[in-house]
């Protein structure tokens, strides 16, 4: 067995030992070792994207959805380079990745040598952990305990506090296929019992009971009080008790898990973008958990806020506008379990939680007012009714700019329903391939929404539907370009269309039929939730297109923004 060969079975072993069940593997010469190890392993499923920006996110997809990391595999130069978005988003969103990236060896390094650059800390600071992996020697004593100890911190690292991405650089040198003409020295067991070699436990990061305690005092004396919950997983039943508990308001982004509840305010953000009513109905104390990351108007409100708490499990310092008075490092679940249990709630509701009731229920009926009265498809109401129409137990990946915008603003509150996107960084790239990641690591129906432009921009991700049974119902809406600059400050500048509108003219019924997805014009907005229903009950890919034209959509907006601000003071 020759010495590349030997190094990579057992990285594989090892991995795969630790927990590792998916890989994305990219073709390549140099990496060949490594995809013939994973291929040959019955343990761990190998997945094929030829695109390695695609790998890397469908990767990232599953390790969103499964909490554990999936590796990708690729070859050196430009196709290590191509993984680096994905890594950044898992880097910003706490996502485990492992990346696996081949390389030349040392003596070719720096020579002119064929697809090498300098891979060593190719992604820089957003890596939990890198490595250049020393490559493999014939007769060199200690290698099998490096490489496995290497393969278990790898898989520690990514699994931390915070979890991450973790970069292995392996310099393998050729023959990088199998052969009979070496005879590898050392015995490449690992473990007896299958066990990993090195196995770490990560503790829960508990609240002190002090914090509960007097984050229950704060809470019980404050009768205006916000929960605001932005881009971290809360358990909406702990949410929706505490706002009990505490009488308070709660502030839910989509992507949260917890837009449940009769405190919840799903209309904020058309809400605060009447500054009469934002400015009346500021609270004394907010309790900030993860990033509000979606709407300008949440932000300012928040930032006139007297006094503000944010829980972040690992006490990042989650605070654009300066204005965070307290941070606390705990799960945020548990604090607001445990601070429910010194309430004495359930609070009789006060003044300012009624206002806000009345508030959200005279906009709630202003949006599905105006939405309901649409029978020609509009981008609002295909969120809305995307989000209401999918069974308990589906998955929702929301594409960036505005698809995660409208839900936002006009999902109605619902249990069993979870919304992931790729928030991290916030871009629209990977979109396709985040989703069929997703869609690999999820149990249950899976239903994407997004924009004409996160289509193309990773219509390649489409590529992995060969790996297997992909079963997912993509609701693309097609404005043909980039629709959420017609609601910015850009909008009418001169070369304003050329610079962001950006019309491409590519339908998606062409991408569809490119890489054989079921395609399905929406005709009536009304006949969304059927054709979502016969596409997950068919299986496989389906593309439904959502015809809009970015002039309407703005003045929808503008229309939706109209109707809360009469229903508020009308």
């Amino acid at each position: 067995m020759n010495p590349s060969t030997a190094q990579a079975r057992v990285l594989v072993d090892e991995l795969v030992r630790g927990g590792l069940r998916h890989v994305l593997v990219a073709p390549g010469s140099r990496s060949a070792p490594l995809a013939l190890a994973f291929d040959g392993c019955g343990d761990v499923a190998v997945h094929i994207e030829i695109d390695e920006r695609s790998a890397g996110f469908a990767a990232l997809g599953i390790g969103k959805v499964s909490g554990e990391p999936a590796a990708v595999v690729c070859s050196s130069g430009t196709a290590a380079v191509n993984l680096h978005p994905a890594v950044v988003e898992a880097h910003h969103s706490r996502t485990p990745l492992l990346v696996l990236t081949a390389d030349r060896p040392p003596e070719l390094r720096d020579t002119g040598a064929n697809q090498t650059i300098d891979q060593v800390g190719l992604y820089g600071a957003a890596t939990r952990w890198a490595i250049d992996v020393t490559v493999a020697e014939q007769r060199r004593d200690g290698q099998v305990a490096y490489w496995r100890s290497v393969a278990a911190r790898a898989l520690a690292a990514c699994r931390g506090r915070p979890p991450g991405p973790v970069h292995c650089n392996v310099g393998l040198r050729a023959p990088l296929v199998p052969d009979d003409a070496w005879a590898w020295d050392e015995r490449l067991d690992g473990r007896p019992d299958g066990r990993p070699w090195t196995v770490t436990a990560t503790t829960p990061s508990t609240p002190h009971p002090r914090v509960a305690r007097e984050l229950a005092e704060l809470v019980s004396t404050v009768p205006r009080g916000a929960l605001v919950l932005g881009d971290v997983v809360v358990d909406g039943v702990v949410a929706e008790g505490f706002a009990a508990a505490a009488g308070w308001l709660v502030i839910a982004e989509p992507h949260s898990g917890a837009r449940t509840g009769d405190h919840v305010a799903s209309t904020a953000d058309l809400l605060l973008a009447d500054e009469t009513f934002a400015d009346a109905h500021r609270p004394d104390v907010a309790l900030v958990v993860g990033r509000p990351v979606l709407t300008r108007n949440v932000r300012r409100w928040l930032d006139g806020v007297a006094t503000t708490v944010l829980i972040d499990v690992d006490g990042a310092w989650l605070d654009p506008g300066r204005t965070v008075s307290r941070i606390v490092r705990a799960d945020p679940t548990a604090v607001l379990r445990d601070a429910t249990a010194h309430l004495d709630g359930p609070r009789t509701t006060t003044h300012f939680l009624a206002q806000w009731q009345h508030a959200e229920r005279a906009a709630r009926d202003a949006v599905d007012t105006v939405l309901d009265a649409q029978t020609a498809p509009s981008e609002p109401r295909a969120a809305r009714d995307l989000a209401a129409c999918l069974p308990d137990g589906a998955l929702l990946v929301a594409a960036s700019s505005m698809p995660i915008r409208d839900l936002s603003a006009v999902m109605r509150p619902r249990r069993g329903l979870r919304v992931i996107g790729n928030r991290g960084a916030g871009g629209i790239d990977g979109f396709v391939s985040t989703t069929l990641g997703g869609a690999i690591a999820h149990d249950g129906p899976v239903a994407a929404l997004c924009g004409d432009l996160s289509l193309l921009h990773d219509q390649n991700g489409f590529l992995l539907r060969a790996a297997g049974d992909l079963r997912a119902v993509f609701v693309v809406v097609n404005n043909d370009g980039g629709g959420i600059f017609s609601l910015l400050e850009q909008r009418g500048v001169d070369g304003f269309e050329r610079l962001f509108g950006t019309p491409h003219g590519i339908r998606p019924a062409a991408v569809a039929v490119t890489y054989g997805l079921t395609y399905h014009p929406l005709a009536r907005a009304d006949d969304l939730p059927d054709l979502v229903a016969a596409g997950h009950a068919a299986g496989g890919l389906h593309l439904i297109e959502v015809r809009t034209d970015r002039d309407a959509n703005a003045a929808l907006h503008q229309e939706l923004a109209a109707a809360v601000a009469d229903a508020l003071h009308g």
